[in-house]
């Protein structure tokens, strides 16, 4: 099954933290997909620093279209205000409902996710 690798890990990976085992390997399996909202929060940085090979190769993954249902999306902030699950951003947000739409396993280090995960039917990844 396709993991949906979140910006916080890619960023940890590149800093070679202990996430580096657990990406290599999904790598190793071909598991890895993205999607646009991704790409456009981890990919500027790496412009600024001319690393061409590497946005090359973040965008030569597998990349699943983004459907917001914007009704439902306002259901999950109000659920994540109602309990007590502060700060969730609307691109967070787009993240968790792209990997509920598509039935996939999201890998993230923000732990607001995991918070997300106890109401909602997101499937995590574990680190």
């Amino acid at each position: 099954m396709s993991v949906l690798v979140d910006t916080s890990v890619w960023i940890d990976y590149f800093r070679n933290t202990k996430e580096s085992d657990t990406i290599d390997t999904l790598i190793d399996e071909n598991l890895i997909v993205t999607n646009a909202l991704i790409l456009a929060e981890l990919t500027p940085p790496l412009y600024v620093r001319n690393q061409k090979r590497l946005i090359t190769l973040l965008k030569g993954l597998k990349q699943y279209p983004i459907t917001v249902d914007w009704d439902n999306l306002i259901e999950m902030q109000v659920l994540c205000i109602r309990k007590g699950i502060n700060h969730v951003g609307i691109p967070d947000l787009i993240i968790a409902q792209n990997a509920i739409q598509l039935g996939i396993r999201l890998l993230s280090a923000d732990k607001h996710f995991r918070l997300i995960a106890q109401y909602l039917p997101l499937v995590l990844y574990p680190l």
